[in-house]
């Protein structure tokens, strides 16, 4: 995924699965009437097998939209997270932009002047229904072109057993364990050394989700990829100081367990929680799935922060544009149809992420939605979660070097300022183009 967090990313995104027509796969906003028109929508696919892939969501909706908008056909493809990006961007260089696509970025589009506004689509009511920093995120100069799709934000996962083996938690402690500093973290997780836990704190700085990753941490200094003006800030004083933390007293002192953080990515690292092999860990919704099925007795907390006083957490968010291909009219009512709460709620429910609009919010908070209960301290942190700078163009770069080269940060002997610096030197010259 482009510029991806979730990972809300995330999502155990499925790999390898082939593209799955829903109703067909007519030319690209074909006429197939006297005055009927064929919407194509392209989206990803977040099943992890076929029983679950996301086709059959887009199958209903199209379903229920036809029948209250006769005259408009919806056609969707699905296709995994590994190549959804990739396909729309060829159907998109070869003239052939699908009316509708949910991926994982908008900002190159937009650019490129190849999007209608979210005003130039959406009801009064359903733009006004977006989390305000979600909607603020799919902003470029200012102007809303990418509409939030859904959202994740990510939480300190811990396995109450081992914490409760190693005495971080007393036996008879009631209301779990509630770290609020970093040092809060490096004692908990000496004393899951000392009990023999193999990985008292995993730190995936691998190429899967470093971005994400060292962003939690960044937010929690104090710091970020970017300052209030938005200009990227990656070699801050904070974010230096944040990597030099985890240099000199989580991997150097043996806490982050015998793989080193740079050959670490986030799915083995989920695996291992489930396994009962990690003490603690930043996690995302799909987690709380995952390790339940294992039978895995975890809590969940914010991340505590370099001093003790409160940060923004991290939150993700997918994306869907529209295309200028001359069907405004029907693509909005599309959208205003898709971001209705039943509808919302249908998918973040099926997949354990979160809304994105006030109304869908507030149904999954109300318990209306059918959401497990563990997704409520999710949602308490998304409205005032800091989001990846996906409304700059270069952000997909800038992401990617991060993933290639913020592990050697942490090594020991490893330079972070050096490393920062140089990762934050090609994104603002990146972003002057």
């Amino acid at each position: 995924m482009k510029g991806r967090y979730l990972s809300l990313a995330a999502t155990g995104a499925a790999l390898g699965l082939t593209a799955v027509a829903l109703t067909g796969c007519g030319a690209v906003g074909s006429l197939t009437g006297d005055n009927e028109v064929t919407l194509r929508v392209v989206a990803a696919d977040y099943g992890d097998n076929p029983q679950n892939s996301s086709s059959g969501y887009w199958k209903d909706l199209a379903a229920g939209f036809e029948k209250d908008h006769p005259g408009v056909k919806v056609e969707v493809s699905v296709y995994s997270w590994s190549e959804v990006d990739a396909k729309v961007a060829a159907m998109v260089k070869a003239g052939k932009a699908p009316d509708v696509a949910q991926i994982g970025a908008y900002a190159d589009y937009a650019a490129a002047g190849k999007l209608y506004t979210a005003d130039e689509l959406l009801s009064v009511t359903t733009e006004a229904d977006f989390l305000a920093p979600l909607a603020d995120a799919g902003k470029v100069r200012r102007v809303q072109y990418g509409m939030p799709f859904v959202a994740s934000t990510r939480l300190l996962f811990y396995n109450e057993k081992l914490l409760t083996d190693a005495g971080v938690i007393p036996k008879d402690a009631k209301g779990g364990w509630q770290p609020k500093s970093w040092a809060d973290l490096e004692a908990a997780a000496k004393k899951l050394k000392a009990a023999g836990v193999a990985t008292p704190f995993a730190l995936p700085l691998g190429r899967e989700e470093a971005q994400a990753e060292s962003m939690m941490w960044m937010l929690s200094g104090g710091g970020g990829y970017t300052d209030n003006e938005e200009a990227y800030s990656i070699d801050s004083p904070e974010n230096v100081k944040t990597f030099e933390f985890l240099r000199d007293k989580m991997v150097g002192q043996g806490l982050t367990g015998p793989t080193e953080p740079a050959k670490t990515d986030r799915r083995a690292a989920f695996d291992a929680f489930a396994r009962g092999e990690v003490g603690m860990l930043n996690g995302h919704p799909t987690l709380i799935k995952q390790a339940g099925e294992k039978g895995v007795k975890f809590g969940m907390v914010a991340m505590p922060t370099a001093d003790g006083t409160e940060h923004p957490t991290m939150g993700v968010a997918d994306w869907v544009m529209a295309f200028k291909n001359g069907h405004r009219k029907e693509s909005g009512k599309f959208l205003d149809y898709l971001y209705q709460a039943k509808n919302v709620t249908a998918f973040t429910n099926k997949y354990d992420l979160l809304p994105v609009t006030t109304s869908g919010y507030r149904a999954t908070d109300a318990g209306t939605g059918g959401a497990a209960p563990q997704l409520k301290t999710f949602l308490q942190a998304l409205p005032n979660a800091r989001l990846y700078p996906v409304g700059k163009k270069s952000w997909a770069g800038v992401s990617e070097d991060v993933k290639q080269n913020i592990g050697r940060s942490v090594q020991p002997g490893g330079q972070p300022a050096k490393v920062l610096e140089d990762i934050a030197e090609a994104a603002r010259k990146a972003d002057a183009h």
